[in-house]
């Protein structure tokens, strides 16, 4: 009898395929920081000119961001997922052949409409798969795990650096991504049903999920775009995103120039502190909810009062971090500003899940989208603060006032939040 029947695991192996490409989407993205300085001497850049090589990247995943949740709504992650990991994948290889600025945004532009179908559709899979009590928690243990991955990715090129060209970590980041989809479309399927793996103790533990798995190409944008929540998701997204591009930019060079520090696995090891602590405000945001929840007895309150005391922690620590000379300490801080900036990630993210529903993927891809237009925006800022501040006694350029803008950001998305009801569907899916 079903009620003797103790259910399969199956859906904890979606977790596990979103763990390790959230992995791989950021060592990708966080390989060509690490090489920025080769990038520019070998090809002859400046700083504007790799901002926009930056910029290139985010206005591309920007883009493509809605088109990409929308095509997981439509035809399903399965189909979208693997075709995107092969496309981004090819673009991360061909970065080695690259010859100057303007080839190398193109290749830039191109990985990153790759890359934006990346975490609308493992939203969609976890709106599929997993029941509504693991969903924030899946999604704190995934933007973790994104977090360290590209934590480590600067130590895990200093490595190759030490042995091999720099060309070659691309060449190997990018094999990585090729088997992954090939993993991932032999086990996966779009409906925990067909999956042979699932036995029916499993499904009734799905049930509620019953009818997001379909086709749901019929987005009711009137409703989304007259809806204040997802407008503040918007607005928060975007503000909690410019600061953070510095992270995964500029911060390998910053560390180099402003604290003076040369050496390559030194420099690497300092550069793993935002990500990795980045990664750890995740976890517990995601661990943290369900009791903060239960304490202010809502859904709503917990995922309000965390992400505003986030936004203001953030802010703080980074006006703590320009105030520091020693690269330990500065990191330090920064890091807790990266802390901070996460544990309003698993609340914004469930916050697309709840109000989505099943139109989840394209709801999470455009609020992805607006961060990206931040991320677009903020290189270029910088390149273009940190060129025209170049005097003789700072012949790199003024990072701190870069880094006031990025306080800036944070302090203004605090009040987003209040007015947020992140629990209160677009639509309500009907049961098929």
């Amino acid at each position: 009898m079903l009620n003797q029947q103790a259910p399969t695991r199956a859906r904890h192996w979606v977790v596990v395929f979103a763990v390790t490409l959230a992995v791989l989407s950021y060592i990708d993205r966080v390989a060509i920081s690490k090489a920025t300085p080769y990038i520019m001497s070998d090809l002859g850049l400046t700083k504007t000119q790799m901002g926009r090589v930056f910029s290139a990247f985010a206005l591309s995943y920007a883009l493509a961001e809605i088109p990409s949740g929308w095509m997981g709504d439509k035809l399903g992650p399965r189909n979208v997922l693997m075709r995107i990991v092969i496309w981004w994948s090819v673009f991360t290889a061909s970065v080695t052949m690259m010859w100057n600025g303007l080839s190398l945004a193109i290749n830039q532009f191109l990985f990153g409409a790759g890359e934006a179908g990346c975490f609308p559709n493992l939203t969609k899979t976890f709106t599929t798969w997993l029941p509504s009590n693991e969903r924030v928690r899946a999604q704190g243990i995934m933007w973790m795990s994104a977090r360290w991955g590209g934590a480590f990715t600067p130590i895990l090129c200093a490595l190759i650096f030490t042995i091999l060209p720099w060309r070659a970590a691309f060449l190997i980041f990018a094999c990585l991504g090729v088997i992954w989809a090939v993993f991932f479309f032999r086990w996966f399927r779009d409906d925990p049903k067909d999956h042979p793996s699932v036995n029916a103790a499993e499904l009734a533990l799905l049930s509620e999920n019953r009818g997001l798995a379909g086709s749901h190409g019929d987005v009711p944008w009137r409703k989304l775009l007259s809806n204040r929540s997802v407008w503040l998701l918007w607005i928060q997204y975007f503000l909690i995103t410019y600061p953070w591009y510095f992270y995964i930019t500029w911060l390998s060079t910053y560390i180099r120039e402003y604290y003076g520090v040369k050496d390559e696995m030194l420099s690497a090891r300092y550069a793993i502190c935002p990500l990795l602590l980045g990664g750890i405000g995740c976890i517990l945001s995601g661990l943290m909810l369900p009791r903060i929840a239960k304490l202010l007895g809502s859904t709503t309150k917990a995922r309000r009062v965390l992400a505003s005391s986030g936004f203001l922690g953030a802010s703080a620590f980074l006006l703590i971090c320009i105030q520091q000379k020693d690269p330990l300490y500065g990191m330090l801080a920064m890091g807790m500003a990266s802390f901070c900036n996460d544990l309003v990630m698993p609340c914004a993210w469930g916050s697309c899940m709840d109000i989505g529903g099943k139109y989840a993927g394209t709801l999470s891809g455009s609020m992805n989208m607006m961060g990206n237009m931040a991320g677009f925006v903020a290189p270029q800022v910088g390149g273009i603060i940190l060129d025209a501040t170049r005097t003789t006694a700072t012949p790199q350029g003024d990072y701190n006032m870069f880094i006031y803008t990025m306080a800036a950001a944070y302090f203004l998305g605090a009040f987003c939040w209040p007015f947020i009801d992140p629990t209160k569907p677009l639509e309500q899916s009907e049961a098929h």
